[in-house]
């Protein structure tokens, strides 16, 4: 009969009857139908002869053997026939003997369950028969025992069961459980079926299934393996926060702790950290409350979970209150407890609570709160207290952890608190420590070598950071790619760009892989350093490793193609920089608006700015700087005065300091030295404070003129305003003044000044 035909006849499945006097509840671990009455094992002589006879004789003289005859005489017991039939070598022969003993024996009618036994072994030999499609053969046998209405016992039936299961024959499962006897079935029976129905992806048949374990007058309750086979489906499919709500799987569990079954601290622990991580914290409280409502004892391992997660959220009060409820119950907090709350406290910077609960573990044992803290909890309040710039609490700490506690600090601890000292600025400290460190012989990692490296380039000792890298790296510590990362970004920030390409190919040879940050600062430090093919080059890099550049980088990349007057490509830089998704700003903006400008091209220039307003960005004091500084240069004072004059009126951007350096220097370049004059005083009407350049350009403008006298009031002014002259002002003066004879007048000027080496 072939698999196909065979199924067709199996009716669909409607419900799944789970009944049965409790009297049958038993394991299936036994090969007795009940356990209460066991038969008597036969000698194994006897079997053996039996075996042998059966073996030897041909079938067809199996009836006329003496032997054979009067074994059926004498009712043999279901063992015997059990223990016959496992040993008959093959599937035919045992379907032969049992075919043999059902029409000769007479006990094979008045004792169920010999046919029953002797069927179990069938399904057993053909088990170890068949290799590659057993569930076939298996089914076979099924229909065979179903038209021949052979009871299954219960470990013939499991066999079944598992079998089809895993071959994901779910209505064939189904069918024999059905076909089980209600006496026999029990928990363990249906845990087996419901097990495959859930395997099998028969989740609305499975839940039909635990449904009728879950009711209160079950005659099959639920054990912790019902808990663990819905769980473990659960998880695997994901079917928390999907198919099921957490309220709905909550409900669930409940079913469960009426029936005395609770989670074990495994489950429990996956779900409240799913539940905490879904914001789902509420839940995650009233679950551990109904578990001890029902009864169930729990350990400080189960609060544990719950801490944390409530931890994670901040909930320092339901923390506390969770805390006392572990004393009204008298669980003892253990080293772990305290360490949740004592880490999620210092990671909130309550570090001064951190060490009223350290306290509290050193209470007296009648308080019930006496927990010698770990090397782990020391750490993590050392680290708290670095992180609020308490190292040297946390110094104080590592000793009081060593010389107390008899922990010496290990390479976290050491690692704290460099990190604490570096980001205080004390590097020498950090430094003293670390040889402290090599004296305890406690070894250093590569975290140990980035914290010093990151410490000493924050705070410009680049070149000592390289030092030590070397160093560390001739005694065998390698960095990686953090170690990478903060150099080159170092090198970048000090505009050492060849240093930082340097490290850069470093890097890559050595197989570390470079983050955005890496990129972003070469592409910058490039584009500074005006050295664009590199830029350009790196950027393409960051886009073969999946990094998309920013609007900061796209930005540097337009700006200094602009400087190179490569303008097709910062324009194919801003077409890719929009098909990226990115926008161009204000900066954007008045970069193209500077780089035509100067060219002048002012049409593109005015073009370029109507798109920025229509993008919704107004024009600034930079846009407007750079227009009126390229109208100077072509020339065109009188457009550059318009915008200037517009800025002041009807455009509500005032100008700055720097555009009116531009147009006083481009009105005294051009003689118009009186209204560079009107201007510095407009400066000073609009609260505008003139710099060293802005007296610079008026002094090379009196020079022209020889307005001595008009100078000595600038002079005045600048002192008045008290600014410092640079080496420009004195070269103009001393050449102008000492040769008209005022050098008296100049020596009174820089009395009491530092003049200034800027040219700025």
């Amino acid at each position: 009969m072939k698999l196909a035909a065979a199924r067709k006849s199996l009716l669909h499945l409607p419900a799944l009857p789970i009944t049965g006097s409790v009297s049958g509840l038993r394991y299936f671990s036994g090969e007795l139908d009940d356990p209460r009455k066991p038969l008597p094992r036969p000698p194994t002589s006897a079997v053996s002869e039996i075996v042998s006879l059966l073996k030897t004789t041909d079938q067809n003289d199996w009836i006329s053997n003496s032997q054979l005859v009067e074994f059926l005489d004498t009712p043999p017991s279901p063992t015997s026939l059990l223990k016959i039939t496992r040993q008959l070598g093959s599937t035919e022969r045992a379907l032969q003997f049992f075919e043999f003993f059902k029409t000769h024996s007479s006990s094979s009618s008045s004792n169920p369950s010999s046919l029953s036994f002797t069927f179990q072994a069938i399904l057993e030999q053909a088990m170890r028969e068949e290799k590659s499609d057993v569930s076939s053969k298996l089914f076979q046998l099924f229909s065979f025992a179903k038209d021949r209405k052979i009871p299954l016992s219960i470990n013939a039936a499991t066999l079944l069961i598992r079998c089809f299961g895993r071959a994901k024959m779910l209505e064939e499962s189904v069918s024999v459980y059905n076909e089980l006897d209600s006496d026999s079935r029990n928990t363990n029976v249906v845990n087996l079926l419901l097990d495959c129905l859930f395997r099998g992806g028969n989740t609305d048949h499975g839940f039909k299934v635990l449904d009728e374990m879950l009711k209160r007058d079950s005659a099959f309750p639920p054990n912790n393996s019902t808990m663990d086979i819905v769980l473990s489906s659960m998880w695997k499919r994901d079917l928390f926060g999907g198919r099921m709500s957490v309220e709905e799987i909550c409900g669930l569990l409940v079913r469960f702790f009426e029936h005395g079954v609770f989670l074990d601290d495994v489950w429990f622990t996956k779900l409240i950290t799913k539940f905490c991580r879904s914001g789902k914290c509420d839940n995650a409280w009233d679950l551990l409350h109904d578990m001890m409502r029902s009864g169930a004892q729990l350990e400080a391992s189960s609060f544990n979970s719950l801490l944390n997660g409530l931890g994670r959220e901040g909930d320092f009060q339901k923390m506390n209150l969770l805390m006392n409820e572990m004393k009204e119950k008298e669980i003892k907090p253990n080293v772990v407890t305290f360490g949740i709350l004592i880490n999620h406290l210092c990671k909130c910077y309550r570090v001064d609570e951190a060490l009223q609960v350290f306290e509290k573990m050193g209470g007296s044992e009648t308080d019930g709160i006496l927990v010698k803290p770990d090397r782990v909890l020391y750490n993590t309040l050392i680290d708290g207290l670095c992180k609020v710039g308490k190292q040297e609490e946390g110094f104080k700490l590592m000793e009081k952890m060593r010389l107390e506690s008899g922990y010496e600090p290990n390479t976290v601890t050491y690692n704290c608190l460099i990190d604490g000292f570096c980001k205080a600025g004390e590097i020498e400290r950090s430094h003293e420590l670390f040889d402290q460190m090599k004296k305890d012989r406690v070894v250093p990692n590569v975290i140990t070598m980035n914290i010093l490296l990151n410490g000493m380039c924050k705070h410009g000792r680049v070149s000592s950071a390289m030092a030590l890298f070397a160093e560390m790296q001739e005694k065998g510590l390698k960095g990686n790619a953090i170690t990478y990362t903060i150099l080159i970004t170092s090198f970048c920030s000090v505009n050492n760009i060849d240093r930082a390409m340097s490290l850069f190919s470093e890097m890559l040879e050595n197989g570390f892989f470079p983050d955005a940050k890496v990129y972003y600062s070469l592409i910058l430090g490039l584009c500074q350093a005006q050295r664009m093919d590199d830029a350009s080059c790196v950027a393409s890099k960051a886009k073969e490793a999946g990094f998309g550049l920013d609007i900061i980088c796209y930005n540097a990349l337009i700006g200094g193609l602009c400087k190179k007057n490569k303008i097709d490509e910062a324009h194919k830089t801003l077409k890719d920089m929009e098909e990226a998704g990115i926008e161009p700003d204000r900066y954007t903006y008045n970069t193209l608006i500077s780089y035509f400008s100067e060219k002048g091209q002012f049409t593109t220039a005015h073009r370029v700015m109507k798109r920025m307003v229509d993008d919704g960005y107004s024009p600034n004091v930079v846009t407007y700087g750079a227009l009126i500084h390229a109208y100077c240069l072509a020339g065109n004072l009188d457009e550059a005065m318009k915008i200037f004059q517009n800025m002041g009126s009807s455009i509500k951007v005032p100008p700055n300091t720097v555009i009116y350096n531009i147009l006083i220097d481009a009105l005294c370049k051009s003689d118009k030295v009186e209204a560079a004059i009107s201007l510095l005083g407009n400066m000073k009407d609009k609260g505008v404070r003139p710099n060293t350049k802005t007296y610079n350009a008026l002094f090379k403008g009196l020079q022209e003129r020889n307005w001595v006298e008009k100078a000595f009031e600038i002079m005045d002014q600048m002192t008045e305003n008290a600014c410092n002259p640079d080496y420009i002002t004195m070269e103009v003066l001393t050449q102008w003044l000492s040769a008209i004879g005022e050098t008296e007048k100049l020596r009174s000027f820089v009395e009491g000044y530092e003049v200034s080496t800027s040219t700025v």
